[in-house]
């Protein structure tokens, strides 16, 4: 592996958990990472014996001696998170934060510094380097940081650089797309057992029917709603099973359900305090 900046996690929840365990597969040595939480020790434990990373309860301390800053804490718990360590921040440091709805501007604002923040907004899939993540620079981010940033989550799976606004969709799409899956293979699973076919075998078949199903999308580079139309053949299987599908409005409920989190994105934003920008 080669050399990478120093990263700090502030934050030792599940996305962190997903980027530190893609992170040291590939470009980061578990030396090279240190991660700092509120007041959870056990969690910091968990994370120090599962990935042998440093851990560290001085959170400025973890701050000063790193490169990089991922904020990665709850969105809720930012405001009183970054203001807590916003002394042993300085101006050579790149912050990323993967809080969702949190912009930019708001970060900056709490730590009073002109400071370069990058917004980024991964899955996590990143745990098994297949993250789709959307990133975006802040004010004083220059092409030189978003580089920086976009290495860093290309270990963890694809990176997409959109302007910020775009974050709050993508967090409603992509960040939270893996529970829409999962709960999707959560009723098959529960069809499967009801039709009688063994769990296990079950599993194998719907897990090898999603990975098929992304792949031909991908390499046929088809529109879903064609390929669709290819597996429906008229009077037959599918073609019932998705009349059942259309009667329940399967497709309004996926759009509602994204818009839905879309919103609860932009929710969290406002959430916090309005903060005058750093001078």
């Amino acid at each position: 592996m080669k050399k990478a900046p120093t990263i700090a996690f502030m934050g030792a929840g599940s996305m962190a958990e997903a980027l530190i365990a893609g992170m040291t597969k590939t470009l980061y040595q578990p030396e090279q990472i240190v991660v700092t939480n509120r007041c959870n020790i056990e969690r910091l434990s968990y994370i120090q014996e599962t990935y042998q990373v440093r851990i560290e309860i001085d959170k400025e301390k973890a701050i000063k001696e790193a490169e990089i800053i991922v904020l990665a804490m709850k969105p809720k718990d930012a405001a009183e998170a970054i203001t807590s360590v916003a002394e042993a921040i300085n101006e050579q440091q790149l912050i990323i934060s993967v809080l969702a709805g949190v912009t930019t501007e708001t970060i900056v604002s709490l730590i009073g510094k002109r400071v370069a923040v990058v917004r980024a907004m991964p899955n996590t899939s990143a745990a098994v380097g297949q993250s789709a993540t959307a990133i975006s620079g802040g004010q004083y981010a220059n092409a030189a940081h978003l580089a920086v940033a976009k290495e860093l989550f290309e270990t963890v799976g694809t990176v997409a650089v959109v302007e910020e606004q775009h974050l709050h969709a993508v967090t409603g799409l992509s960040g939270s797309g893996p529970a829409y899956v999962y709960y999707l293979v959560e009723a098959m699973e529960q069809a499967a057992d009801e039709i009688g076919l063994d769990r296990a075998i079950a599993k194998d078949l719907i897990l090898q029917t999603l990975i098929g199903s992304a792949h031909m999308l991908k390499a046929t580079k088809k529109h879903p709603a064609s390929l669709r139309k290819e597996v429906t053949s008229p009077g037959g299987t599918t073609e019932a099973g998705i009349g059942v599908l259309e009667r329940y409005r399967y497709q309004e409920a996926v759009v509602a359900c994204i818009k839905r989190a879309t919103e609860r994105s932009q929710e969290l934003g406002k959430a916090l305090m309005p903060f005058p920008s750093a001078k």
